[in-house]
């Protein structure tokens, strides 16, 4: 198919544009040069007095895999408030806000104008159920990064100082489960868990049964991220999350990776949970200020925001610990815990964020203000580390909340008072524009995922992957529920070329691709040899055969390998 977007203001940040009159060509998949095609021949879209951007790319969005499926069993209320119709030959059904089964996730970031989406958090023994949900959602590219803080393999040669086996081991890993990068939850503290232990642990604490701490396995897998040259950095969360103080543990993380390297060595992810003051929850306040500090001082760092959302919210992470503590100061009295053997370990709690909540109201400041004191874009994306901080449904207000201190305000003028006076966020005049929107929520997130290439742009060549918002930039700006209302709807979103949303509504269901990572960097016979060593220990460790443990690119609907090295 052949399309024509004509007159549209168009936002494509990794090519300079900034918001210039242009028409955009499309044909097989691709941009191409609309002067290139015979407008007789193809179909055309009037986007005059609308605003043009490439989809829209989330780093950081649990969509997928076999915590998320705890969640929607945990949460069966959550399934009553919030469906998705069913259209015979046009889009399946849905339910769940804070928990979507497949299909609503996959429509609703279409809705928005989102076209690709990464699940940041996958046990490599649980990756086929994660692959098994990916290849369900319909319309987005995807992809997903496997658990390794904990992994055995890796704290065995990491704690011998084997960085040349634990770099094979992960080439191996990341091509067996048909991962994408590396992330890190809280570091280690799953081995402790196994233990009983574990809450709190530090970035120089050590781990007994390995010798090594937290910053050891930072450090070891960053230098591995770069002998292998992988696509992203590796994926942090950092020690110590949500617990009051932790900003000092956060700068500590960042520092330890000065000089390793050019270009971003870590990204810090949900920043706003690892950014708090104070010796307890009643004294709780932002050290936002502090690490936008940092980061606009160092240029090896970027974060994603991690905004809380008031309302409703099923926390879930890795990070076993935090989420049974969560569970004892939550009324809601709901937990689900899980571990995977020799790999990690999980727990999940349902929450409310409220407005008159000293906590809550603090956690909602410290996000924004990270967005806002860091001064480049390109390196802090907007996320609501869906669905710990809210649903990724909210974008369209944080969006809002970016562009205008009227609707900052608006919320600010309904939070717990003591939060406010413990904030800098009222004193924050800084407004994002539209081209800034583009740049954290499309270019900026594909040039970290090293995606720059074919995503988040809209260059000749790249994938035709666009959205349209009924949102005219010379006039509709100073409205913050225009902006809200432009991007929960978009009026017209374009996967691979093919028109998926039109007028807010789903027109049509495709199914994207999943990205995942071959490294060819290392030497053969050194492959071979950790690969025998892997087999071996599988007999003493797991539960399951090694050959049972590798996902075959068969098994995933529309695979699309990146070669590095190669």
């Amino acid at each position: 198919m052949e399309i024509i977007i004509k007159g549209g203001y168009v936002f494509d940040p990794i090519n300079g544009v900034k918001g210039e009159k242009l028409d955009i060509g499309v044909k097989d998949g691709k941009i191409v040069d609309p002067s290139k095609l015979d407008e007789r021949n193809a179909k055309v879209i009037d986007a005059r007095g609308k605003t043009v951007m490439p989809g829209g790319v989330d780093i950081h969005s649990h969509i997928a895999g076999p915590k998320v499926n705890v969640g929607r069993l945990l949460r069966p209320e959550d399934h009553y408030i919030s469906f998705i119709k069913a259209i015979t030959g046009v889009k399946r059904s849905g339910t769940g806000k804070t928990t979507p089964t497949v299909a609503s996730i996959g429509y609703r970031y279409a809705r928005m104008g989102w076209t690709t989406v990464i699940e940041p958090a996958t046990p490599p023994l649980k990756t086929r159920h994660t692959h098994e949900e990916l290849n369900d959602i319909p319309i987005l590219d995807k992809a997903c990064f496997p658990l390794v803080d904990s992994n055995w393999f890796i704290l065995d040669y990491i704690s011998k100082g084997e960085i040349e086996k634990c770099a094979a081991f992960v080439a191996w890993l990341l091509d067996a489960i048909k991962g994408y990068a590396l992330k890190l939850v809280d570091p280690g503290v799953a081995e402790l868990w196994s233990q009983g232990k574990g809450y709190g642990l530090d970035l120089d604490d050590e781990i007994p049964s390995f010798g090594i701490t937290p910053r050891e396995i930072i450090t070891g897998l960053c230098k591995v991220n770069r002998m292998l040259k992988l696509p992203h950095s590796i994926h942090v969360h950092c020690n110590r999350l949500g617990i009051p103080g932790n900003y000092s543990t956060t700068l500590e993380t960042m520092r330890a990776l000065e000089g390793m390297g050019d270009g971003i060595t870590i990204h810090i992810t949900h920043a706003q949970f690892n950014s708090y003051k104070g010796d307890n929850w009643p004294a709780l306040r932002s050290g936002a200020p502090e690490i936008a500090d940092y980061v606009n001082a160092h240029e090896h760092v970027s974060i994603d925001m991690g905004q809380v959302i008031f309302g409703g919210a099923t926390t879930m992470t890795a990070d076993a610990p935090f989420e049974f503590a969560l569970f004892h100061m939550t009324p809601i009295r709901k937990w689900a815990g899980s571990e995977v053997e020799v790999e990690s370990a999980s727990g999940i709690v349902p929450f409310k964020y409220k407005k008159k909540s000293i906590v809550n109201a603090v956690q909602w400041c410290i996000g924004l203000e990270l967005a806002l004191l860091i001064k480049d874009p390109w390196r802090v994306i907007p996320t609501t580390d869906h669905p710990n901080g809210g649903p990724f449904t909210r974008y369209p207000r944080l969006i809002s909340w970016l562009m205008s201190k009227k609707a900052r305000e608006e919320v600010l003028e309904k939070i717990n008072k003591t939060a406010r006076r413990r904030s800098v966020l009222p004193d924050i005049d800084r407004e994002y524009s539209l081209y800034e929107i583009a740049i954290s929520t499309r270019a900026a997130p594909a040039k970290l995922l090293g995606l720059e290439d074919r995503k988040g742009q809209l260059g000749e060549g790249a994938d035709a992957d666009i959205a349209i918002y009924d949102l005219d930039p010379t006039k509709d700006l100073n409205d913050p529920d225009r902006i809200v209302k432009a991007f929960k709807y978009a009026y017209c979103t374009i996967k691979n070329g093919e028109t998926v949303v039109m007028n807010g509504k789903i027109a049509k269901t495709s199914y994207g691709r999943t990205f995942y990572v071959k490294s060819s960097v290392l030497d053969e016979e050194l492959m071979k040899g950790v690969v025998s060593e892997v087999k071996q220990k599988f007999k003493e460790w797991y539960t399951v055969q090694f050959s049972n443990y590798i996902i075959d690119e068969s098994e995933i609907r529309h695979p699309e390998p990146l070669v590095m090295g190669g």
